[in-house]
């Protein structure tokens, strides 16, 4: 990626996508060049959860709400400490924010950081493109960047695909960290940094865990050191199929069934730890409107979502693995793609999405009380 933050408000810009297909507009953040995965988002809140969200690491973000800037950037809501989107698209973005806790422009904010982005185009036709071709690479040209379109595209087509990307360490804490818990502490739990945010150990400290994060590349016995009542594995970017290293770990944990919960890179982590096989979405879930069904209740819940890969289990049927019997739990409704796994002969579970949803919503909260459950369970 080359940056530069001077005139980014009147730059010209321009998107190519890897099958050629192209959308001129003006630069927005940054001026100069970046690539990534195109991707879209369908929220309509939380864009700064999004932008700060590790789990999109070397992705562009087209957002489908046509507004986006209109509350302005705060030093609260981040979910990380910078902004890992590789580049944002917007259609409208606001001229002036308007919000009390607003400090400065999101645009602003973009610049700041080095984020090329690109407004003015038409994110409804680009998100129907992404719909029926796919997710795919993307570059984003600024300023002096803009070359001829098949020069551009030969740039693109250079980029690495998300196929194959081991991303986690890239984002993942280096030394471990604690979160205390608040007020009484009840257990102890050791969280495996794949990508996490900072809402997930928080929504854990607000249940009376001691949160222990540790770096992707922990080991088991420096999982078992903190002394957990629990081991979390988090959210995070990039293709499981790469993840061997938190795939033994978390196989280390579930022979030794310890109460075990997982969300998003921690489900796909589940499922291949139980022996199931990964595989990319034509064009994946993002955003905080998903519809899935929890099976072992029967309730819809709606729920955030931001993933690109999922879990090839049978929905209709319970399956035999080396550490008993393990089912399906939670599916999405829009195109039934696995939403969650649940063993069901030792206290371990994982869901697709994220319960924790800074932004809202706030339906599946309840999965860290049941992580709570077990860890009673388990003490006993």
């Amino acid at each position: 990626m080359t940056i530069s933050t001077r005139g980014a408000a009147k730059a010209p810009a321009v998107l190519v996508l890897e099958d050629g297909r192209a959308f001129r507009g003006r630069a927005y953040g940054a001026v100069g060049e970046t690539f990534g995965e195109a991707v879209f988002s369908t929220g309509m809140t939380g864009y700064q959860e999004t932008l700060t969200d590790p789990s999109y690491h070397r992705q562009v973000v087209v957002m489908t709400a046509p507004h986006v800037g209109n509350t302005g950037v705060n030093d609260e809501d981040p979910e990380s400490k910078r902004i890992w989107v590789a580049g944002y698209v917007v259609r409208d973005p606001a001229r002036v924010p308007s919000n009390w806790r607003s400090q400065r422009s999101l645009d602003e904010e973009l610049e700041h950081q080095g984020v090329v982005g690109i407004s003015g185009i038409d994110t409804r036709a680009l998100t129907r493109h992404l719909r029926e071709r796919g997710a795919m690479r993307v570059g984003i040209f600024s300023g002096d960047a803009i070359a001829d379109e098949a020069t551009l595209l030969a740039r693109v087509k250079e980029a690495p695909e998300m196929v194959g990307a081991d991303l986690s360490t890239e984002v993942a804490t280096k030394e471990t960290y604690v979160v205390p818990a608040i007020g009484a502490k009840k257990f102890t739990v050791a969280a495996i940094d794949l990508g996490i945010k900072g809402m997930t150990p928080h929504r854990m400290a607000e249940r009376g865990i001691e949160v222990h994060v540790l770096p992707a590349t922990a080991t088991l016995d420096e999982v078992y050191a903190v002394e957990p009542d629990g081991v979390f594995f988090s959210n995070g970017p990039g293709d499981p199929a790469t993840a061997d290293h938190p795939v033994s770990v978390m196989q280390g944990v579930l022979e030794r069934k310890t109460p075990l919960f997982g969300i998003c890179f921690g489900n796909q982590i589940l499922g291949r730890a139980l022996g199931f096989g990964t595989y990319k979405l034509k064009y994946g879930h993002r955003g905080i409107n998903q519809p899935v069904q929890d099976r072992t209740t029967g309730k819809v819940e709606v729920t955030a979502h931001n993933h690109g890969f999922a879990v090839d289990a049978p929905l209709d049927k319970v399956s035999d693995t080396k550490f008993g019997r393990a089912e399906v739990s939670h599916v999405c409704l829009n195109d039934q793609v696995v939403e969650g796994l649940q063993l069901l002969d030792q206290p371990a579970f994982s869901v697709q999405y994220h319960p924790e949803a800074a932004a809202g919503p706030h339906d599946a909260a309840y999965l860290f009380d049941r992580f709570v459950s077990l860890m009673e369970g388990q003490r006993a």
